[in-house]
């Protein structure tokens, strides 16, 4: 027997839009413009195809945590909803060999005029599970959601969260060969939000479980999945390791030559006595020492002047600020070209893509800052023995350190 469970095959998506309304009247002249098509006939409404997923094929195994990454708009929804069989793929066709439980927009998955109670046994039913097969697991669903006090309440007057944490012990408990998970899960609180994580690598890791996930928390999706899937536009980018993936997804958040050209030539953030010009970033001396350089002009003298750089990952999360105030430092500006360098000699970064934003000002008045975070690379350098280089879900850091070993000691000798 074979181990896939999920396959897709070249499946697309088709929706018609239809422009209607897009003006309040018809001109008469526009009528009479008409004249091949008859001037009392009804105009038809405009109309257009658009393909949210076109020629999407994969594959995945019993047991994998697969991670599905894109932009907003890229299909990642559609695909879940064609796998979870809302809605048929317009062409393609997917196979799934289990039975599914999907966990997609709030308000689906339960009857509203049933209770709490009805809906988890009604779930269970529709998975094809007996009566005493679910009160088995109704205890741990109940714990789990926290929604004790509301079993016998009808759904519909429960909150969001109360509703989200009932559905994902249903879906996640009533052991379901694929579990589908959208990226509700940013409905709940940070705490809900790391036990779902948890339970989901519990059913994947320990349970043999498939399990598909939609996020824009690559974090989660690095602690989770084994595999990921890009989208990109409705097509599928690139299927293979979360790491590579994640790369290839940073790389499309990057801003064009052109655009990044425009970031210091057409900006209105500050009050124009001084404004970021560019700025440049480089390994200096061993690779083990970071030169940041940025270059600001001024229209006159400005004191008592701070600088700050904020350096992210390819995703836009902080890993530091670099900030003059934190070392006690101010600058006079002078009228021209004035360069700031900082030079950082215990900060180690990894090789890979990384984005700066910048803020120029005082305890007066802001100057001007670059938030819109432009990207930058470092080449790959030897740091550790072997050119080990650590991977994505291991951090950015990287520090000398050494571990030793002491022999156990038992009590009494």
């Amino acid at each position: 027997m074979s181990d896939v469970v999920i396959k897709a095959e070249g499946v697309g998506k088709k929706y018609i839009i239809r422009h209607e309304g897009q003006e309040s009247y018809t001109a008469l002249r526009d009528v009479i413009g008409q004249k091949t098509k008859g001037v009392f006939k009804k105009n038809k409404p405009a109309k257009e195809e658009f393909w949210a997923l076109k020629n999407v094929s994969f594959e995945v195994k019993q047991g994998e945590a697969i991670g599905i990454i894109g932009r907003n708009g890229a299909g990642k929804s559609t695909l879940l909803k064609i796998l979870s069989r809302i809605t048929e793929p317009t062409e393609g066709r997917v196979t799934l060999n289990g039975q599914t439980s999907s966990l997609l927009e709030i308000g689906t998955g339960f009857h509203p005029e049933l209770t709490g109670r009805e809906n988890i046994f009604l779930n269970g039913a529709v998975l094809g599970m007996t009566r005493s097969e679910i009160k088995k697991k109704f205890d741990s669903i109940v714990e789990f959601s926290g929604v004790e006090k509301f079993l016998d309440t009808p759904v519909k007057r429960y909150s969001s969260g109360m509703y989200l944490r009932l559905a994902f012990a249903v879906a996640a408990y009533l052991e379901p060969d694929i579990l589908i998970v959208d990226e509700v899960l940013a409905v709940g609180d940070a705490e809900f939000q790391k036990k779902c994580l948890g339970k989901m690598d519990e059913v994947s890791r320990n349970e043999g479980r498939t399990v598909l996930f939609v996020s824009h928390d690559m974090r989660a999706i690095q602690r989770l999945c084994t595999k990921l899937i890009y989208l990109k536009d409705g097509r599928l980018d690139f299927q293979g390791t979360v790491e590579e993936g994640i790369n290839a997804y940073a790389g499309s958040l990057r801003l064009p030559a052109d655009e990044r050209a425009h970031l210091f030539t057409n900006r209105d953030n500050g009050n124009k006595k001084a404004w970021i010009a560019g700025f440049d970033v480089r390994q200096a001396g061993d690779n083990k020492t970071l030169q940041l350089s940025v270059f600001i002009e001024a229209t006159e003298r400005v004191e008592k002047t701070e600088i700050a750089a904020g350096i992210n990952d390819a995703l836009g999360t902080r890993i530091i600020t670099l900030h003059s105030r934190f070392m006690d430092q101010q600058f006079n500006l002078e009228k021209g070209t004035n360069e700031f360098i900082c030079m950082v000699s215990d900060l180690v970064l990894k090789p890979g893509s990384y984005t700066l934003t910048i803020f120029l000002g005082n305890k007066y008045e802001t100057l001007d800052y670059l938030d819109t975070p432009v990207d930058f690379e470092l080449r790959d350098h030897s740091f550790y023995p072997g050119g080990i280089v650590p991977d994505g879900s291991q951090g950015y850091l990287m520090a000398n350190h050494s571990w030793t070993l002491k022999s156990a000691v038992h009590a009494g000798s």
